[in-house]
């Protein structure tokens, strides 16, 4: 599977964003995706995780309230719509495809990994 995330930018705070991860190789249908970000000089963190169908999500507590995340299998994409952004959501935003069958917010379970895209939010 390759992925290809798109969509980052330079947002004010308060501003909204939608990201987006485009699929080829396998169909994302097949896989349960997630969303990290990785802020300078810190570690991966996870945001949001997708069930195969979409039924099921599950977020990080950063980002309960405030991102959905969402897939359009006919388009192998998923999206990661950003609102209410803060300078602390800043970092690179990594999508992710794993073959675990449920949604996870653990790291080393994710099997695929995107380039990333740069999410800059100004105070």
């Amino acid at each position: 599977v390759q992925l290809q995330a798109s969509g980052g930018g330079l947002v004010q705070a308060g501003g909204s964003l939608r990201v987006s991860c485009a699929a080829s190789g396998r169909t994302v249908s097949t896989q349960v995706m997630g969303w990290f970000r990785q802020a300078p000089g810190k570690e991966r963190e996870f945001v949001a995780s997708i069930s195969k169908a979409g039924g099921t999500t599950l977020y990080a507590d950063s980002a309960k309230g405030r991102f959905t995340i969402s897939r359009d299998n006919a388009k192998n994409t998923v999206y990661l719509q950003m609102n209410n952004l803060k300078p602390e959501d800043t970092a690179v935003y990594y999508c992710a495809a794993t073959t675990w069958g449920i949604v996870t917010r653990n790291l080393v379970r994710y099997d695929y990994w995107g380039q990333g895209t740069l999410v800059t939010v100004s105070s």
